[in-house]
């Protein structure tokens, strides 16, 4: 065989080696597509999934899936994810808990490890009470935790949700007996139930509570009031200077074919169009916040690096 036919054969050879990967994105998705949510249902980020798993039906040849896949601060649900054996079948729902978890050393996952699609949503943490609690503001609130030692539910430990609290805790002087919770609504089932004073999950998270009058928020940590809650205040209108809150998006494990990326990507970016998904934001006071790609990982990497300083400062790594 000379030179000339041996490179066509290897030719030949090398592209028959990069069928598979272009056959497999050409037919992605072939069957539905888990959406694992790694939080319990009923919570925030389970809300915004099968909102946009039902959006998305008319974007993708196959459904989205919701699985809730719950467990130390959501790091349970998107192990799974890495752990996936075929490509984009499998897409995590992640949130802030991904930059706050790794920087307290409570776990190797990091948002390194994944290939951002997009980030859908921004909501800030609040203090939230029952609504019969004696606490009538965030003043009065803070001088009584001052003086005793109050159960305040985060959504796990290391979770941003504890961090908000630690934050308060740090600022203001105030005691806290950190009770961390498998995600946002056991937390809030805890506090109608009177097994705690208060907690720091998000203020979308708690709007049907609120507007049951069953809890009552005190304030916001955002840098101004939102949307739904005008009438509660800032933190940092009362001259704390907190501002912390949680987003979610989607992402597929690193390493992931470009691909079938760009088709998850183009689904993503119709779906979030759906007047169907942004209803169900408006219903929940969910606050949108769109971010493709790369942009949602310029978001990671700067939450993963503020993270690591107020961790610091707060004295919580290997808490």
């Amino acid at each position: 065989m000379n030179k000339t036919s041996r490179r066509g054969l290897l030719a030949t050879v090398l592209c028959a080696l990069a069928v598979p990967a272009s056959v497999l994105a050409q037919s992605f998705p072939a069957k539905p597509i888990e959406l694992i949510v790694p939080y319990p249902a009923g919570g925030g980020t389970d809300v915004l999934a099968r909102a946009f798993a039902l959006a998305a039906v008319k974007h993708l040849p196959q459904p989205m899936v919701v699985v809730n896949k719950p467990g130390a601060a959501g790091m349970i649900g998107l192990g799974d994810v890495l752990n996936g054996k075929e490509p984009g079948y499998k897409v995590g729902v992640l949130a802030t808990d991904l930059m706050t978890q790794p920087n307290m050393g409570l776990t190797k996952i990091t948002h390194e490890d994944f290939t951002p699609i997009a980030r859908l949503n921004y909501d800030p943490a609040a203090i939230t009470v029952r609504a019969d609690a004696p606490w009538k503001t965030v003043e009065e609130f803070i001088a009584a935790a001052k003086k005793g030692d109050f159960r305040i539910g985060n959504g796990g430990n290391g979770s941003t949700w504890h961090l908000a609290a630690a934050a308060v805790e740090d600022k203001t002087g105030a005691k806290f007996n950190h009770i961390p919770f498998a995600g946002a609504n056991p937390a809030a089932l805890s506090l109608l139930g009177g097994h705690i004073e208060a907690i720091t999950v998000s203020a979308a998270e708690v709007f049907p509570h609120v507007a049951a009058g069953k809890l009552k928020l005190l304030a916001v940590m955002s840098d101004e009031r939102i949307k739904g809650f005008e009438n509660v205040p800032t933190l940092k209108e009362k001259g704390l200077d907190i501002s912390i809150g949680t987003w979610r998006g989607l992402a597929v494990p690193k390493g992931t074919p470009p691909d079938i990326v760009a088709v998850l990507r183009a689904a993503t970016a119709k779906t979030v169009q759906e007047q169907s998904l942004r209803d169900a934001l408006e219903k929940q006071n969910m606050g949108y916040a769109y971010a493709e790609g790369e942009a949602f990982a310029a978001v990671m990497a700067k939450d993963h690096a503020f993270y690591r300083a107020l961790i610091q400062k707060l004295g919580l790594k290997g808490q």
